[in-house]
């Protein structure tokens, strides 16, 4: 089968705490009661591959979950989706990554403190090269940098466009970045790499060593982007957010959605933003991610 996208990347198993505000070292915030207490799944790529079949894509995960019940957890959750888990491994002795996510229940803002074993590294010599290959897009994250940068070249290699979920800096992430088609960063990595506060000078700086388009998530404040010179702004939609987390990932499986459509830079844009902000109106990064008709309805007229 040749698939729409092919994501390669980590997943989570998140166990999610909605507390009144947040916790601080002081008297009468260092002490608070969780609200609710969940378990969701979740993880940069597989919530974004899960965004991109919620959309109706045909889409492959490839990753590493521990074998373990959560593990499991991950592997059903994305299959019932429809996504292809086929290239999935179990790995032995190991526990599936996992995150404590502390969400303030009147922003819906959230702090993420997550957990991963070494173990769960995802070797080059594992990746499905040939679903690669023949995917119409593909999409890394910076997790596993050497897996990353492998599949990048495999798909640089074979002509398939490449979009990443960039947000720290490594050692790595210069030369992930100049393999991707369509880099996107989270709000503080162009400016870790350039130096630049403001979002337009930081890509501009970026301009210099990259000529595709070069996106930049801001999170409430929407995203932006360098379309060969021309800067686009997307202010962010005014909802009721329940939980922001994956909201990230989302925006990426939206921006996926677009790009193997064959959309504009702004029409991407647009639905990618839209597509984040419904996500935030929902608990859980993947169980978040909205159908189709969710982001048309954010965006009226939208077709």
């Amino acid at each position: 089968m040749v698939f729409d996208v092919v994501g390669v990347g980590a997943n989570s198993i998140d166990f999610v705490y909605r507390l009144p505000s947040w916790p601080r070292p002081e008297a009468g915030l260092s002490k608070l009661p969780v609200r609710e207490r969940s378990e969701r799944c979740g993880g940069q790529t597989a919530t974004a591959t899960a965004a991109c079949a919620r959309l109706g894509l045909r889409v492959k995960y490839v990753g590493v979950v521990g074998a373990d019940v959560y593990g499991a957890r991950i592997v059903e959750r994305l299959a019932g989706l429809g996504v292809d888990v086929s290239d999935v491994i179990r790995r032995e002795g190991a526990m599936n990554a996992s995150a404590a996510i502390l969400i303030d229940e009147g922003s819906g803002e959230r702090i993420v403190l997550w957990e991963r074993s070494r173990a769960l590294a995802l070797h080059t010599s594992e990746l499905p090269r040939d679903a690669i290959e023949t995917a119409r897009a593909v999409h890394v994250d910076d997790v596993d940098d050497p897996a990353a940068v492998a599949t990048a070249r495999i798909a640089r290699q074979a002509g398939v466009p490449i979009t990443t979920d960039l947000d720290r800096v490594t050692d790595r992430t210069q030369e992930l970045v100049s393999l991707a088609s369509h880099p996107i960063f989270a709000e503080q990595v162009p400016t870790e790499l350039t130096g630049e506060t403001d979002p337009e000078r930081a890509l501009r700086a970026l301009r210099r060593a990259h000529p595709g388009l070069l996106t930049v998530t801001l999170g409430a404040k929407g995203a932006a982007a360098l379309d060969g010179d021309r800067f686009i702004t997307i202010p962010g939609h005014h909802v009721r957010a329940v939980d922001t987390t994956g909201a990230g990932d989302v925006f990426r499986g939206g921006f996926l959605y677009g790009l193997v459509r064959g959309w504009s830079a702004d029409r991407i844009l647009q639905f990618a933003n839209a597509a984040a902000a419904v996500s935030c109106t929902k608990p859980g990064a993947i169980d978040g991610a909205p159908a189709l008709n969710d982001v048309k309805l954010l965006l009226e007229g939208f077709d």
